[in-house]
């Protein structure tokens, strides 16, 4: 697997687009960006191996992970971690974070990007423990 999120030339890769992804970010801003473009790369190489069977699922995908990568950053400042690969079923994704000392109140306008995610992956889940969350999203390819 990659881990990253650059190697030495400055490019992400996904060598072998069976091994996946890890990429690990500080939380900056920024790094949504970039946690969607190292993803991007990976599912490329995994399209040239494996395409997927609707045109819509790369697109997808980008989008789950730049949804659970902006909330890792607006949430709890500080690292956070993507993971990709490829399942038998579709394509496993999970975004780890830091988690704040006290849970900030949640209000029901902001979870545009939770009903996103779930409308677009076909299972969610969260593991959680006091010092880190979890987000693991199974889309199709």
């Amino acid at each position: 697997m990659t881990t990253g999120p650059l190697s030495e030339n400055g490019n992400w890769l996904c060598p072998e687009a069976t091994q996946g992804l890890i990429a690990q970010f500080e939380g900056d801003l920024g790094d949504v960006t970039d946690a969607r473009l190292a993803a991007g790369l990976c599912l490329d190489s995994l399209a040239h191996h494996d395409p997927p069977a609707s045109p819509e699922s790369r697109g997808d995908i980008l989008l789950v992970i730049t949804e659970l990568a902006a909330a890792a950053v607006r949430r709890a400042p500080g690292p956070f971690t993507v993971r990709l690969r490829r399942t038998l079923d579709g394509v496993h994704v999970a975004v780890e974070g830091t988690r704040p000392a006290l849970p900030r109140p949640t209000r029901h306008v902001d979870g545009l990007g939770r009903q996103i995610v779930r409308s677009l992956s076909r299972h969610v889940s969260v593991s959680r423990d006091p010092r880190r969350q979890e987000i693991h999203a199974l889309l199709p390819w």
